[in-house]
């Protein structure tokens, strides 16, 4: 059995001291040790003592239809109201196993009327009486082995995890409504390069058909120029459909049912901040689900401590006072009873209960160590994985706008060529096939950009370096209200 020194302590104690002092037996809560790189992998600045993850998300997001989206959500998402109602529950838990280590008193009652039946010679008679009674009862565990002491801090342990988890749900509801605004952005931006194809290829497939009228060319070109422009019209359509779904998803994240979302800047007008990335260990403190694990550790640690004090008995006090009255025939009769007693109760053999719930205990810490340190790879992971996004999103952005001007350029002279008799319309169809499709990939570059900054806020923690209430926006009190772990 592993214990501390301070168990071992315990053992030369008298009864006595025990019950005036306690002693809180168990393992000592050791954070592991689980050392960090300096730096991020395809980090390219300084170690900076900041974050731009401390910045509170609406002076990340400089839109205002996409803040008044991230307020509607906190304030009504019901991912958000599931979290909350259950640091309620782990509070009331903590309540309840606290309660354990106070005077449990009670009270009984009882009232009782018979009439039996008595032989006598040559008859029956009958005697009637009544009694009742009254009792008042009280219990006390002294907690001198720290059994429930451990208890409790376990439950308060998962009251912090909770509060952990409430942030968690906060931060990943703020980046989904951001990430899901910006691919809306980008199917609008999608939905008016559709809308554009169909005009430039409806003048086409005009132009092709004027000169087939006239003789000048055959009905190939004009039977391509149809089917560009029904392409591009069931495009139309189905960006419309994509854009509508998109609108449900983001009014479900906000409590709403479906509906029209509001937009702000569109997708070209979107700028995206300066990122410092603050220190590797920062990010340790920060990151919800890094908290919640290592309050994960210290509920487990704790558990230990309750297995072993499992072995040592159970010291009380109990006392009851009453009194009972009986009215038998007329005759009336009362007495009072009283009782105080001392209790000790411990285990002598539990066919290997207590031992295998201590091995339980210890092979669920190991447990909680290492999804600590699986939750801190992940997190350095995804840190990496959005520097990455954004380091290489960024010259691929410069290279399709160039690509984007030259094929809008090259689409011009192919339809001069073609008006001028040097070009067949293969040259004019194959330069807009290629520019639009271009124009969706930059669209889709320039969200992933966005997107990227969004990540990389959700990576190092969204700025949860502060009380809850740093991440209302002004004026609303739907956030600030909320109690901060540990308060």
């Amino acid at each position: 059995m592993r214990t501390s020194t301070l168990t071992k302590r315990c053992i030369a104690l008298s009864l006595p001291a025990l019950l005036m002092t306690g002693c809180v037996v168990g393992p000592d809560y050791k954070k592991p040790d689980v050392p960090v790189p300096s730096d991020f992998r395809a980090q390219i600045t300084p170690v900076d003592a900041g974050s731009f993850a401390d910045l509170p998300w609406w002076s990340v997001f400089n839109d205002t239809a996409l803040q008044n989206l991230i307020k509607e959500a906190l304030k009504n998402n019901h991912d958000l109201e599931v979290a909350v109602a259950r640091i309620e529950e782990a509070r009331t838990q903590v309540e309840q196993v606290e309660s354990e280590g106070r005077p449990q008193i009670g009270y009984g009652a009882s009232a009782m009327g018979e009439k039996t039946i008595i032989p006598q010679r040559n008859s029956f008679g009958t005697a009637t009486y009544g009694s009742f009674a009254g009792l008042l009862n009280a219990a006390w565990e002294f907690d001198i082995w720290g059994r429930i002491r451990h208890a409790t801090e376990a439950a308060q342990a998962n009251v912090l995890a909770q509060e952990d988890v409430r942030r968690g749900v906060i931060l990943t509801l703020v980046s989904d409504v951001a990430a899901d605004y910006f691919q809306l952005l980008e199917l609008d931006r999608e939905l008016a390069i559709a809308e554009e194809s169909v005009r430039t290829y409806k003048k086409t497939l005009d132009l092709f058909n004027l000169r087939f009228s006239s003789g000048k060319d055959s009905k190939l070109p004009v039977e391509r120029a149809q089917a560009a422009y029904d392409a591009s019209n069931a495009d139309v359509q189905d960006l419309k459909r994509r854009i509508a779904q998109q609108e449900n998803a983001i009014s479900t994240l906000v409590g709403a049912y479906p509906r029209n979302i509001e937009r702000g800047r569109v997708l070209v007008d979107q700028t995206t901040p300066v990122t410092p990335l603050g220190s590797t260990t920062a990010l340790l403190q920060r990151r919800p689900d890094i908290l919640q694990a290592e309050q994960g550790m210290i509920a487990a640690n704790a558990e230990i401590g309750e297995a072993v004090a499992n072995f040592y008995p159970k010291i009380g006090l109990s006392t009851f006072l009453g009194g009972q009255g009986i009215d038998l025939a007329g005759l009336w009769g009362s007495f009072g009873v009283w009782n105080v007693a001392a209790a000790l109760a411990g285990p002598i053999y539990s066919g290997g209960r207590l031992e295998a719930e201590y091995r339980e205990r210890q092979a669920f810490w190991d447990e909680t160590v290492a999804q600590y340190k699986q939750t801190v790879l992940v997190a350095f992971r995804e840190t990496s994985d959005a520097l990455v996004a954004q380091q290489n999103l960024a010259p691929q952005r410069v290279s399709l706008q160039s690509q984007v001007a030259s094929l809008q350029h090259s689409s011009e002279l192919a339809l001069q060529r073609y008006e001028s008799g040097r070009a067949s319309y293969f040259e004019v169809l194959e330069a807009q096939q290629q520019l639009f499709p271009a124009e969706d990939t930059l669209a889709q570059t320039q969200r992933d950009q966005l997107i990227s900054v969004v990540n990389l806020y959700k990576a190092l923690g969204g700025g949860w370096s502060g009380t809850a209430g740093d991440h209302a926006a002004p004026g609303d009190k739907t956030v600030q209200n909320e109690t901060p772990a540990g308060g």
